[in-house]
């Protein structure tokens, strides 16, 4: 089967996870934020990535109310997910945390709500609040955000309900090999943040090679390449033109050796904190 702009993977408690989404990270309250999101679902996007630290949910919000309208679309036609920041962690504070989220976003229900880092002492907390919204029927799925190997364990000696998803920072510098083949044996599915490096790959020249090959950008190849290995990918952008080429990925395929040259290009490198060294 082909995939297209609102393909979606089955995530392993039934929902429907659309493979490519809008991500929202540092654009700040206004019109351009409103603008990106209804630029996004007007052109086929149906998944928009945010979160309390961004500061823009009451301007997601507004973009997805606009786009409903504007496009004759349902809530349900959408996959919105937000992230509990790391000072609302804890049992009590995350279901508060919840509440103020949905109200900035003007929803009832999320379809995907994460913990945002593994924060020490107190994830397992939070994650109890999370299953508890889950049972409850408040949002469609929960999972984490930032978690290595060893979080995932430890959550998991504890957790009634295994985490859906675990979004990470994933491109071809930070293949993540072991936590990609863990989350693929747990049936969590991997979703990448920052995957072009924040623009950091655009002119790397293995990468730029493969994309002449096809006639497409490098953007194009890597968010092609997380799609055909299988995990879920949030590119971010407010520019119309980058917001359509970065959904334009489903008219070719790279070859096997293609993959296995970007997989090679892996150096463990990071542009943002590593989860098990952050201080925020």
């Amino acid at each position: 089967m082909k995939l297209h702009l609102q393909s979606t993977t089955k995530l392993y408690n039934g929902v429907d996870m659309p493979w490519l989404g809008l991500g929202v990270f540092k654009v700040e309250e206004g019109s351009e934020l409103v603008e990106a999101v209804k630029t996004a679902i007007q052109h086929g996007y149906r998944s928009i990535d945010t979160a309390a630290i961004y500061s823009n949910e009451n301007g997601v919000g507004k973009g997805i109310h606009e786009a409903l309208a504007e496009n004759n679309l349902r809530r349900e036609d959408l996959f919105i997910t937000s992230k509990v920041w790391n000072s609302d962690q804890g049992y009590e504070e995350t279901l508060a945390a919840y509440e103020a989220s949905l109200s900035k976003l003007g929803l009832d229900y999320l379809d995907l709500y994460l913990i945002h880092w593994p924060v020490a002492g107190k994830y397992k907390d939070t994650w109890r609040a999370m299953e508890k919204l889950y049972e409850e029927g408040r949002v469609k799925a929960i999972g984490v955000s930032n978690f290595h190997v060893h979080h995932l364990k430890d959550l998991l000696l504890e957790a009634r309900i295994k985490p859906m998803v675990n979004q990470v920072e994933f491109h071809p510098y930070l293949t993540q090999n072991e936590l990609y083949s863990y989350t693929r044996e747990q049936g969590i599915q991997m979703e990448a943040w920052s995957p072009l490096m924040q623009g950091e790959l655009l002119n790397q020249p293995v990468l730029q090679a493969i994309a002449d090959n096809h006639g497409k950008s490098v953007a194009q190849v890597i968010l092609r390449w997380d799609l055909q290995k299988g995990v879920v990918t949030i590119p971010k952008s407010t520019k119309t033109h980058r917001i359509m080429e970065n959904a334009s990925l489903f008219d070719f395929e790279l070859t096997s050796s293609e993959m296995e040259q970007i997989n090679a290009l892996n150096q463990d490198r990071r542009v943002g904190p590593d989860p098990d060294h952050f201080d925020f």
